[in-house]
């Protein structure tokens, strides 16, 4: 049985290092370039097979080059990329993604082949979103197939809602675990967000999930679930790109619930996962392995609940 199974986009990255992000019509001399593996999908499913799943990819990558490169990438991760399907007209999706000196980053993204990811792919992979632990989506494929991957989950349905955007309610109901930033729990709520108070109350307003797991950045996270709201302290840890860290923290709580960890757990877990993947350069680079966390967790502990 896979662990998890992840439907998302399957992106070539091209990340510019600069000192600070230019203003509209500015250019600005950036440093070091390099590219490599990305995409939400992509980087949530590396991250979660590095930390021991068993993982399964459903996407789409163009007939190219970066394609070949980004599929061979994931088989070298030991996930399973049978139902990665080769567009035969969309190019691979790119992602151009510029980092600045506090390590913050802007991302621009072109999604090519994964625009294409229909109704019709998502019910070719029934029997494995039926059998999968957990199924994890994200909003870089139309919102039709991730809604028809919700469908077919029989485990867990965790939905990492990014690039934010108003979610009809049909999906919301079939979600157990949602997972937003702080702009992206803005997006599908409509209300005003700037911290964990009223991140707290904004995510008491969603109805449907079974739970809400708002990650806040350096702030932690909060833990919503049902009338009960948790928050979670950050690891402290010194960052160097935050490109990646919350499809670390989505991939190390997915691979966490599929081993029955409690909610809290796994949240606890995941946070120090998120964490370590700011501390190199890059997306699917930086994802930490299972040895890495426990050697964290061992000399620091695990996230203080409050």
């Amino acid at each position: 049985m896979t662990d998890v199974a992840v439907v998302g986009s399957i992106n070539h990255d091209l990340t510019i290092m600069t000192e600070r992000h230019p203003l509209p019509g500015e250019t600005v001399l950036g440093l070091e370039h390099f590219s490599g593996g990305g995409g939400k999908g992509a980087n949530q499913a590396v991250a979660a097979a590095r930390l021991g799943g068993s993982v399964s990819m459903v996407g789409r990558v163009g007939d190219d080059d970066h394609g070949a490169s980004l599929r061979s990438s994931l088989t070298r991760e030991g996930i399973d990329t049978s139902h990665v399907v080769v567009d035969p007209v969309s190019p691979t999706g790119l992602a151009l993604i510029t980092v600045d000196s506090a390590a913050e980053n802007t991302i621009v993204v072109s999604p090519g082949a994964n625009s294409r990811v229909d109704v019709a792919q998502i019910e070719t992979s029934r029997h494995l979103l039926a059998s999968a632990r957990v199924v994890l989506c994200q909003l870089e494929i139309p919102i039709e197939a991730v809604a028809a991957a919700a469908g077919l989950a029989d485990g867990i349905f965790c939905l990492n809602p990014a690039p934010g955007r108003e979610l009809p309610q049909e999906l919301l109901d079939r979600v157990d675990v949602l997972i937003p930033n702080l702009t992206e729990l803005a997006r599908i709520t409509g209300l005003a967000v700037s911290d964990a108070r009223s991140a707290l109350s904004s995510a008491r307003q969603i109805e449907g999930p079974g739970a809400v797991v708002v990650t806040l950045g350096s702030e932690g996270a909060l833990v919503v679930d049902g009338d009960r709201g948790y928050h979670i302290a950050a690891p402290q840890i010194s960052a160097v790109d935050t490109t990646g860290a919350g499809d670390a923290f989505c991939g190390a709580l997915a691979v966490a619930l599929a081993g029955g960890q409690p909610l809290i757990e796994a949240v606890q877990w995941a946070m120090v996962a998120g964490a370590l993947a700011t501390t190199s350069i890059g997306a699917q680079t930086s994802m930490p392995t299972t040895e890495q966390v426990e050697v964290f967790i061992t000399t620091n502990g695990l996230p203080a609940l409050t």
